[in-house]
């Protein structure tokens, strides 16, 4: 399998050799289950106070003839605390038991609760060259939202003076150059989240836009993250989460000619 190869000014300068990770089969239940496990290593321990709900004096004894008893008063044999007394007469509501007001949880969260999820290593790398052979699906592509009516074909590589790109602007240009301006619009959307997520951090939900494959550090990772929905990172840091975010597979993917030759010893 071959694929063009564009210039900085978005012609095509000649061809390059694909490797085997794009005729990999399409399996979206293995990708679905490689970003599931790689976003449980994100996840913090929690857990309650463990006294909480607790904190009560609940001493109310349920023996028959002794002073503070409860028989004789329709009471049922949940813990209490006084709220008022009244000579031999006492005001008590349940407390320190999960079914009361005020009371502890049947079953809070614990600390020691294991959150993270194991992936087998053959399983990840499978999972990753499938995102990876997604990315040429303009059908997937399309479906995933991506403006891709004016690119020809996929997948997009560019030659490797695209890592020189040191400014945002120059990163958009060469974009519009490739047919993406459509994209970048969409990229640049965002709407107001609805319900409760308004009020914990998350209030704007923002467009995934195209991701930036390179060989090794250079200058356009810090330039493309500058730009709105667009990602950036070194071929050997790929994981299935960037090519197939939130689960759905069939990112908008650019290369560089360096980054497809490194990928033909990688995750295989």
């Amino acid at each position: 399998m071959k694929a063009n190869v564009y210039s900085i000014n978005g012609e095509v300068k000649g061809k390059i050799d694909l490797p085997k990770h794009f005729s990999e089969e399409f399996r979206p239940d293995l990708i679905k289950r490689a970003v599931l496990a790689l976003q449980t290593h994100r996840l913090q321990p929690y857990g309650t106070f463990e006294e909480a709900g607790m904190r009560h004096v609940t001493f109310f004894t349920k023996r028959r003839h002794r002073y503070k008893g409860t028989y004789g008063y329709g009471q049922s044999r949940t813990p209490r605390k006084v709220i008022v007394r009244m000579g031999s007469r006492f005001t008590t509501i349940g407390a320190g038991v999960p079914q009361t007001v005020g009371g502890r949880k049947a079953h809070p969260p614990k600390v020691e609760k294991i959150r993270e999820e194991k992936i087998n290593d053959k399983e990840r790398k499978k999972a990753i060259r499938s995102a990876i052979a997604a990315t040429i699906l303009k059908d997937v592509v399309k479906k995933r939202g991506h403006k891709i009516g004016d690119v020809k074909e996929l997948p997009i590589v560019i030659e490797d003076k695209v890592e020189e790109i040191k400014k945002a602007k120059d990163a958009q240009k060469l974009l519009e150059k490739l047919g993406l301006k459509k994209e970048i619009e969409r990229a640049k959307q965002k709407k107001v989240r609805a319900g409760k997520g308004k009020m914990r951090g998350r209030k704007y939900k923002k467009k995934v836009g195209p991701l930036f494959v390179v060989s090794k550090k250079c200058h356009l990772l810090k330039a493309a993250k500058n730009l709105a929905g667009v990602d950036a990172v070194v071929v050997k840091d790929l994981n299935a989460e960037l090519l197939a975010p939130g689960t759905h597979p069939g990112r908008l993917v650019i290369w560089s000619e360096a980054a497809i030759k490194k990928l033909d010893k990688l995750f295989m």
